[in-house]
């Protein structure tokens, strides 16, 4: 029997070693065979951050501080993986290291002995976030429905993906919570606990091979807590590799966990089975007081040597080598003394060899991991004993890693010869497990079509942000079209006629600025949706047009079938209608381009109402376009006001009509005394600027969202 090579180097040179209990299988090349179990590995993980400290002399100096260092060990495949530790430990931030979301990261992170690069972990995997971001106004049917078109893609029909997430429903227990609102603050809906599920199972509607958890109980109480783990346990049981975050678990959650991974200060304390903590405390030379749990009795632990001497930085080389950590004060030396522990080498009494042992065993080791629960199976390989809440796992086999498209040559490169020829079809375009093309499930048509029929089901149930701008609007309309009632033609008439005409684009601006949360409030969940390549942020952007589209031409309507004949206006009713619509179009562009790059309402407020004014003052009413300073006239070119203001005035008093008896004036010499030109194509051309800078935002618009809005550390 061959013997495996052990090094010794602990979590850090993880090894696939010969399963001892097996006799060695040679290959077609004489070689080895070893036993797979599958699963998640990470090998001296490291992610360094600069911070600023004060220095020995009170100065602030810029240091290298390591919030995750070298941190090594697995993931069992099929199993519930929690990462645990006090607060500032790291774990999430060690989370979004194994998800991908680092780019400075140093390590190698493989699934299923196949190294991953970030851009792979995120289309094989899912991330579910701490805080459930999700519309408040759709159904918990519809939100489902919506992420099985966004994430199956027109490879599954449409009775197929209803099938899916009917099924779905029906595991997370939320059979009864089919057809109620998500619900917010100010609407009644779900369950903190089933609103949990509901994000769960946004991310898993398509089978990921990972499932990674941020926190997935804060917040709740011990019931929907032992809930929502009772279904991450059911999606491991299914073949998922799940890893989650829990800050204190229940002891019935505890059951539920099959693999610990416990940090402090961004540092592998322990790393094993829930049942194996008692027998490391007692390698380390410390007893698990009879009555109290040991997961906590070792974080106890941990806390005393954090604020000892020592640090946790001797747990963390007994963990690594098995070198057992000196005791503190309590045991019989002192907490305060300066003179540092003497190592004690492999051959000393205190070197722990079983530590090594044990943790020289990994999913790639051939031992075989046991789970803390499994469904029985018969022969058939049914399962004896399915969830509690529904069948066994009906959403789908997880996707392999064989599967995942869109493979670059560089990541094309730690593919084996068979998971390469997987990947590709006849053309050697990358095929997923669900039969589409490319990184994205959908056609780019398609995604505009979901996002459309999401977006109008949204407005649809909350109609109150439309409705209000319509009936500010409305009301305006009635308001100007009694005030400015068939004006003279005199010299007050003129001046009622520009009043009317600069109060007009003030108030199709200022109509606009209730816009301002419309992005803030969906951009984590833009964050969440495109972070796994659900759509495209350009498509985001054009389905976001279309669907504003009828409703500015409704309210552009209103106010211009108000005001047209009541005030008696001259000119082209169509331009009258076309100048307001485009007005209103550049401005909802330009309050959500501002929206987009603002953190909250106040500072969104904030920059419409500042950009507002500088945008009135120079629009050419209070000072003409030609007697600006220089060195403010480019403040008249990008204020969107002028356009609209020149373009109704051009309309008005385009030609040669008389507007003033006493003194005489025609409408080109008003236009003449605004410095406005009277060129009859001049009008038009307004049009096209102001429809120029609706599509200006538009773009920085998408420029946000596709460079700036990503959840991704530096």
């Amino acid at each position: 029997m061959a013997q495996p090579n052990h090094r010794y180097g602990g979590h850090r040179d993880l090894e696939a070693v010969i399963d001892m209990d097996q006799p060695e299988k040679p290959t077609a090349k004489g070689g080895s065979r070893f036993s797979f179990t599958g699963g998640l590995e990470f090998t001296s993980l490291t992610y360094t951050v600069v911070k600023k400290q004060r220095g020995v002399g009170g100065e602030w100096e810029k240091k290298d501080v390591d919030l995750l260092h070298e941190i090594t060990g697995y993931a069992p495949k099929g199993c519930v993986t929690a990462v645990m530790g006090p607060s500032g430990a790291g774990k999430s931030t060690f989370l979004d290291a194994l998800a991908g979301r680092i780019s400075s990261l140093d390590g190698r992170v493989a699934l299923d002995g196949v190294e991953m690069s970030p851009s792979v972990i995120k289309r094989s995997s899912a991330y579910v976030m701490q805080d459930d971001r999700l519309f408040p106004m759709l159904t918990v049917y519809e939100t489902l429905l919506f992420a099985a078109d966004f994430r199956l893609g027109s490879a599954v029909s449409p009775s197929d993906k209803k099938l899916r997430v009917d099924n779905l429903i029906e595991q997370l227990g939320l059979t009864t919570s089919r057809n109620t609102y998500i619900g917010d603050e100010g609407t009644r809906g779900v369950s903190g606990g089933e609103r949990r599920r509901v994000s769960i199972g946004v991310d898993i509607i398509h089978g990921p091979a990972l499932l990674f958890l941020d926190e997935p109980t804060s917040g709740l109480d011990s019931t929907s807590a032992h809930s929502v783990i009772e279904k991450v346990h059911d999606i491991a049981c299914a073949g998922s590799t799940v890893v989650l975050t829990i800050h204190q678990p229940s002891s019935r959650i505890l059951q539920l966990l099959d693999h610990l991974i416990i940090l402090a200060r961004g540092q592998l304390m322990y790393s094993g089975g829930p049942k194996e903590v008692t027998a490391h405390l007692g390698r380390m030379g410390r007893k698990v007081p009879k009555g109290e749990n040991s997961i906590e009795h070792l974080l106890d632990v941990i806390q005393e040597y954090d604020q000892s001497e020592f640090g946790v930085n001797a747990l963390a080389e007994f963990c690594l080598t098995g070198l057992k950590p000196r005791k503190l004060a309590a045991e019989g030396i002192s907490t305060v003394s300066s003179i540092p522990p003497t190592p004690v080498g492999p051959g000393g009494e205190d070197f722990d060899h079983s530590l090594r042992s044990q943790h020289s065993k990994s999913p790639w080791s051939g031992a075989q991991f046991t789970p803390s629960r499994r469904p029985k199976k018969d022969q058939s390989g049914k399962s004896q004993n399915p969830p509690r809440y529904g069948p066994e796992i009906v959403m789908g086999t997880p996707t392999p890693l064989s599967s995942i498209s869109g493979y670059t040559v560089n990541e094309a490169d730690y593919l084996s010869p068979a998971q390469r020829a997987s990947t590709t079809g006849a053309a050697g375009v990358g095929i997923n497990a669900l039969g589409h093309r490319g990184k994205f499930a959908n056609s780019y048509a398609a995604e505009v079509w979901v996002l459309m029929r999401r977006n109008f089901t949204n407005i649809w149930r909350t109609p109150e942000l439309f409705l209000s701008r319509l009936m500010v609007l409305t009301v305006m309309g009635f308001l100007m079209a009694t005030m400015f009632t068939k004006p003279k033609d005199n010299t007050q008439g003129i001046t009622n006629r520009l009043s009317f005409f600069i109060f007009t684009v003030c108030v199709f601006f200022f109509s606009s600025n209730d816009a301002v949360p419309a992005f803030i409030q969906e951009r984590f969940i833009f964050i969440r949706e495109t972070s796994h390549n659900a759509y495209r942020a350009s498509a985001y952007v054009v389905a976001g047009v279309i669907t504003y589209l009828p409703f500015l031409l409704l309210q552009s309507a209103a106010y211009a079938l108000i005001t047209w004949w009541a005030i008696g206006l001259h000119g082209q009713f169509v331009y009258f209608l076309v100048m307001l619509y485009a007005s209103l179009l550049s401005t909802n562009s330009f309050v959500v381009f501002i929206s987009s790059i603002v953190p909250n309402f106040i500072l969104g407020y904030a920059a419409v109402i500042a950009f507002t004014a500088l945008f009135f003052l120079f629009c050419g009413y209070f000072v003409n376009s030609h007697s600006i300073p220089q060195g403010w006239k480019w403040m008249n070119t990008v204020s969107t006001m002028k356009y609209p203001y020149e373009g109704l005035l051009m309309n008005e008093f385009g030609g040669e009509r008389d507007f003033s008896s006493n003194p005489p004036l025609t409408g080109n010499a008003i236009l003449e005394s605004l410095t406005i030109s009277v060129a009859k194509d001049r009008k038009w051309r307004m049009v096209l600027y102001l429809l120029g800078w609706a599509v200006f935002y538009r773009v920085l618009f998408y420029l946000v969202l596709r460079f700036a809005s990503k959840n991704k550390r530096k």
